[in-house]
C-alpha cells in the first residue's frame, strides 16, 4: 500500500503513456461512443451480469463518512467484538433477516402500515390515494412538489452513489443501512440494464433504497428529489468514464444536490495507472482518455485536476490524495503498479 516510484519507474510510465497516445481514434468513431455510451455499458451489463465486479467491502474502510456518526461508533463497537476488522464479504448478507425486518419494521411504523407505488415511488397507502385522486395537486399545495412527493422524503440522513452498476456498492451499504433508522440510499446508473439488475437483486427493497436511471451529463434531467438534501455523495469510478470536457458541469450540478457540510466521496484511476500504459496505439481518445474493446471509455486523473474541479463547484478539501498500490499475481508471475485517487470534499457550511 502507498508505494513510493522512483523516478525511473516514473519517467518508465510517462513514456509508455506518450507512446500509447500517438495514434488516436478517428473523429467520426471517438463522436460514436460519445453518443452511444449508454449502449455499450448495456452492453457490457448484459453480457456480465453481476459478475464483473466485487462487492467494495472496503468502502467503510476508506469512507466511513458514509454512514451517519453514531453508525460509525456502533459498527467500531460491533467489529471490536466480533473481531473483525472490516466488514468483509464471507457470510454476506447471512444476518439479513433480522436487519430487514427491523427496517420493514421502522417502515411500516413511519407509513401507516402498508405502502405502494405510483409513477414508480414508493408511498404510504393515504399518500398514494392522495395523488392519485389529485394528480394535479389542485387545491393540496401541488402535492407533488411537497416533500412527502419522493422517495426517502421521511428519512434524516441521505445518500446518492452516481453510478451504481450492479449494486456492488449498493448491498454492503444497504446491510448497515437497513438496520440504522431514518437513512436511505440513492442509486443511479445510465445505463437501464445495470438499475434493473439492482432492482431484481433479492435484497433490493424500496423501504430504504430508490434505485432510477439517470444521465448525470443531461442537466436539464431533474433528480427524483430536491436539491441541498443530500448528506453523502458516492462517485466511485465513475466520472472516468464521462468525456473530460462535461466532468465540470457533472461535478457542479452533483455538488448542488449536497446538503451544507454533505460530503462528495471519490475515488477513480489515476494517472499512469497499469490499465493505462497497457492500451494499445489506436485507443486513445485524448490526452489520458482512451476507449477499450468493448467499447466503454476511461479517463486518468491527477490529484491537481480533481482539487481543481471540486474546488471550481464550491467544495472544500477534507482529503486529496494519490494512492499507489503493488498488485502481485503470483500464478502468473506478473506485478501491477496500480495508481488512484481518493478524495473527500465538503460543502461549506
Amino acid at each position: 500500500d502507498h508505494m513510493q516510484w522512483s523516478q525511473e519507474e516514473e519517467e518508465s510510465a510517462k513514456e509508455k503513456a506518450a507512446e500509447n497516445s500517438l495514434v488516436k481514434v478517428q473523429w467520426e468513431d471517438q463522436d460514436k461512443y460519445d453518443r452511444e455510451a449508454s449502449k455499450y455499458w448495456n452492453e457490457f451489463y448484459k453480457t456480465h451480469k453481476n459478475n464483473f465486479f466485487k462487492d467494495r467491502n472496503w468502502l467503510f474502510l476508506e469512507f466511513p463518512e458514509i454512514l451517519p456518526k453514531n453508525r460509525r461508533e456502533e459498527l467500531k463497537t460491533e467489529e471490536r467484538s466480533s473481531k473483525h476488522t472490516k466488514i468483509n464479504s464471507t457470510n454476506t448478507f447471512s444476518h439479513n433477516n433480522e436487519m430487514f425486518e427491523k427496517g420493514e419494521k421502522y417502515w411500516k411504523k413511519n407509513y401507516g402500515g402498508g405502502s405502494t407505488s405510483v409513477q414508480g415511488y414508493v408511498y404510504n397507502k393515504n399518500q398514494a390515494k392522495s395523488l392519485t385522486d389529485n394528480p394535479q395537486g389542485k387545491n393540496s399545495g401541488e402535492e407533488l412538489g411537497r416533500p412527502e412527493s419522493f422517495p426517502g422524503s421521511d428519512a434524516t440522513y441521505r445518500i446518492l452513489e452516481v453510478g451504481c452498476g450492479a449494486g456492488n456498492s449498493v448491498f454492503p451499504i444497504l446491510k448497515v443501512l437497513c438496520n440504522t433508522p431514518g437513512t436511505f440510499l440513492y442509486c443511479c446508473d445510465f445505463a437501464s440494464g445495470a438499475v434493473e439488475l439492482v432492482k431484481s437483486h433479492s435484497s433490493y427493497n424500496s423501504a430504504w433504497c430508490s434505485a432510477f436511471v439517470h444521465d448525470v451529463c443531461d442537466d436539464a434531467l431533474p433528480y427524483p428529489f430536491p436539491d441541498e438534501i443530500l448528506d453523502v455523495i458516492l462517485l466511485v469510478f465513475v466520472l472516468s468514464t464521462i468525456h473530460p470536457d462535461r466532468m465540470q458541469r457533472v461535478v457542479n450540478r452533483l455538488a448542488k444536490l449536497l446538503k451544507p457540510g454533505g460530503m462528495l466521496l471519490f475515488r477513480d484511476y489515476g494517472r499512469y495507472d497499469t490499465a493505462q500504459l497497457r492500451f494499445k496505439k489506436g485507443h486513445c481518445l485524448s490526452e489520458n482518455f482512451y476507449v477499450r474493446g468493448d467499447g466503454t471509455r476511461v479517463y486518468f486523473f491527477t490529484k491537481d485536476e480533481v482539487w481543481n474541479m471540486f474546488n471550481l463547484a464550491g467544495l472544500t478539501e477534507v482529503q486529496n490524495l494519490v494512492d499507489r498500490r503493488l498488485q502481485v499475481n503470483r500464478k502468473k508471475k506478473v506485478k501491477m503498479q496500480r495508481v488512484w485517487i481518493q478524495s473527500k470534499f465538503q460543502k461549506p457550511l
